[in-house]
Parts: C-alpha cells; sequence; structure tokens
C-alpha cells in the first residue's frame, strides 16, 4: 500500500502501508527501545501520539498478548523502518503486521527513521500525520498542520477506567486506591504480587469517595498528555496530602508536583526509551530506567519542603521526589517496567508496601 508521513514543518516523506488504509493524526515521538515494542504500543501514556521507533527493524518476535499493558494498541499511529514479516517466537501468536490490521490502526514503513528523529531533536516534538492508501505529501501535511495541539486535549479522559474496579493480593496484605490516569497493567501486577489489593479508580474521582475505599496508600498513575489537565488528580493529592501516603508514577509524579506548588513544562522532545540514566543522590547510584513522557516537573519552582531525590543523568530534569514532612512520594521514570536489572522497582514498590504496612499497624 502506498503510504505518506507528513509533519507541520512542511516535511513529507513516502513510503509503505502498514495494517489498515486511513488517516492517523497525532504528535510525532521516538522510543530508543529495540525490545519491548509490545508493551510500548499498548502503554495508554502513548494514547494521541505516533510512535516511531529509532531501532531499524521491529517484529522480530512477533506479538504474543502477554505483555499488553492494556487492551489494545494505544498509540495512534507505527513509524518504523523494517517491520519483521516472518517473526520468530515460541509465544508469537501473529505478526506486527496482523496485529496493526487487528486493532484497525494505520502505519508506515520503508522510510528514513534517523532523519526523522534527528530532525525532531533539533526542532522539538512535531504534529504529524500518516496516510496509508495514497501519498499525498501536500495534504499529509495540511493533516497535521490542522489538529489541536496535544497539550489541548483531554486524552486522559479517553483511557482511564469507566467504573471503579478490585484486583486481589493477598488477604491482610493492605490496599491502595490506584488513580487511573491511563495505568498500565505491570503497574497492578508490581503491587499484586506483593499481597497489595488494588482498587483502581477514574481518574475523576473524588475525595469523598476515594475515601469510601478505607485505603491505606494512594498511588497516582502513569498517563498520557499534560499534567494541568489533570485537575481532579490535583485537588485529591492537596487534600488527602498529610492524611494518607501518596505515591505517584510518570504523569502521578508531575501531578504530585503540581499539588506541592511545583510547575510543570513540555520538554523539547522528551524521554522514551528503556536506557535512561537517572543518578540517586542519596544512594550515590545511577539506575537504568525505563521511560515515556514529554513534560517534566520544574526544579525551581518546587517548594523547600520538598526534596528532590533523583535527577536524569543526561539532562538533569527531575526524576524523584519526596516531601520532607508527609508520606509523599513520586518517581518519573516507570519502576514496574524494569528494562534490566530490577533495580528501581524494589526500591519504590518496597517502600509502598512498607508505608501500607505502617498505616494498618497504626490503624490497629
Amino acid at each position: 500500500m502506498k503510504a505518506v508521513l507528513g509533519l507541520e514543518d512542511g516535511t513529507f516523506v513516502k513510503g509503505q502501508g502498514l495494517g489498515v488504509e486511513g488517516i492517523v493524526q497525532g504528535e510525532l515521538v521516538f522510543t530508543t527501545q529495540y525490545t519491548g515494542y509490545e508493551e510500548a504500543l499498548t502503554d495508554p501514556s502513548y494514547k494521541g501520539q505516533i510512535l516511531m521507533f529509532t531501532y531499524p527493524l521491529i517484529g522480530n518476535y512477533g506479538i504474543s498478548g502477554e505483555t499488553f499493558q492494556s487492551d489494545n494498541m494505544q498509540a495512534e499511529g507505527l513509524v518504523v523502518r523494517e517491520a519483521c514479516k516472518n517473526p520468530s517466537h515460541h509465544k508469537s501468536t501473529r505478526s506486527i503486521y496482523g496485529f496493526l490490521k487487528d486493532e484497525g490502526k494505520s502505519g508506515i514503513m520503508g522510510i528514513d527513521t534517523r532523519m526523522l528523529t534527528i530532525k525532531t531533536r533539533e526542532r522539538g516534538t512535531m504534529k504529524a500525520a500518516i496516510v496509508v492508501g495514497n501519498d499525498d505529501g501536500e495534504e499529509a501535511v495540511r493533516l497535521a498542520r490542522e489538529q489541536p495541539d496535544i497539550g489541548n486535549i483531554d486524552l486522559v479522559g479517553k483511557v482511564t477506567c469507566k467504573e471503579p474496579y478490585l484486583v486481589k493480593g493477598h488477604e491482610g496484605g493492605g490496599s491502595i486506591v490506584l488513580m487511573d490516569f491511563g495505568v498500565k497493567r505491570n503497574i497492578i501486577r508490581s503491587l499484586n504480587k506483593r499481597g497489595i489489593n488494588v482498587t483502581v479508580v477514574p481518574a475523576t474521582t473524588k475525595v469523598k469517595d476515594v475515601l469510601k475505599y478505607e485505603p491505606d496508600a494512594i498511588l497516582l498513575s502513569n498517563g498520557p498528555g499534560d499534567p494541568q489537565q489533570a485537575t481532579n488528580g490535583i485537588s485529591v493529592v492537596k487534600e488527602l496530602a498529610g492524611q494518607l501516603p501518596i505515591f505517584g508514577i510518570c504523569l502521578g509524579h508531575q501531578i504530585i508536583s503540581l499539588a506541592l506548588g511545583g510547575e510543570t513544562y513540555k520538554m523539547k522532545f522528551g524521554h522514551r526509551g528503556a536506557n535512561q540514566p537517572v543518578k540517586d543522590s542519596r544512594r550515590g547510584i545511577v539506575y537504568i530506567t525505563s521511560q515515556n513522557h514529554g513534560y517534566a516537573a520544574d526544579e525551581k519552582s518546587l517548594d523547600e519542603n520538598v526534596s528532590v531525590t533523583q535527577l536524569n543523568a543526561n539532562d538533569g530534569t527531575v526524576e524523584g521526589l519526596e516531601h520532607k514532612k508527609l508520606e509523599i512520594m513520586s518517581v518519573q521514570y516507570h519502576p514496574e517496567a524494569h528494562p534490566g536489572p530490577l533495580d528501581t522497582e524494589k526500591i519504590f514498590f518496597d517502600r509502598v508496601t512498607e508505608a501500607v504496612k505502617k498505616v494498618k499497624v497504626a490503624v490497629r
């Protein structure tokens, strides 16, 4: 199939279509990971974005469905140099070609992804459009330009759960209310395997309804879009700070930063990949982390009662924070993803577990 990718700066490139014929609009972002494409494509944090892989061959081990982070493909479209037609893995049930068709999604291959990555790094993240079925470059550019900025779209509303639901750990393990801004399944699994019962609630859940579940702690999940759009989440943190332990991951980290009086900003092209170095100032260790975000907390805006505990070793952006007086902690990266050693998973989720246990003991 003919296909073309157009950018808001007027650039367009022609290639071969993937998936179904149609039009895809979104913000073009790149990720440096070369495995984990199944997890990335189903990550709700990619809602509203066209995902481009810098690694030149994607789909080698096929699609198993076992590592999906949600029920469906969440990225709006896919951009790759080459997609593997004949994957080789004993768990594979279909190719990435079949996956996109089954999901009713479109993508493009056979284009210079290195050029597009360099352009994104120099120019910054841009609006884009993929057209599969024809290769009219001028039309693709027009479609890219006509869409609204991603910061003006309520993307969380598109991915949050519609009704609360419970995922049980084991009896006596404590309970957490997880506010769903686009939660990845591995976050819930990481809590469950530590025995914690997780009640997942919509992003719009008010404080009084959160408290009805009598949680031992609150966790704010990852998710897509501008954290300033998550006004209810900010209000929940403000009201419950000091009443219950509060934790956050990715977008949840940014929401906590805003609730504590800080500010956030959109990054030039964000952090997306499985090899982001994070330096822990207390432990003196650099961890390799998995990340997917286009916004960050402004360190200079944070209150004196907030400690920045971790920084990105590449650009110095805030990766972790804690409140000096209250049980509030958050990280910008994904500790549940563990791209290599499980260090950050243990540090974050063990801290959450300890806080839950303390609350249970205090209640008794």
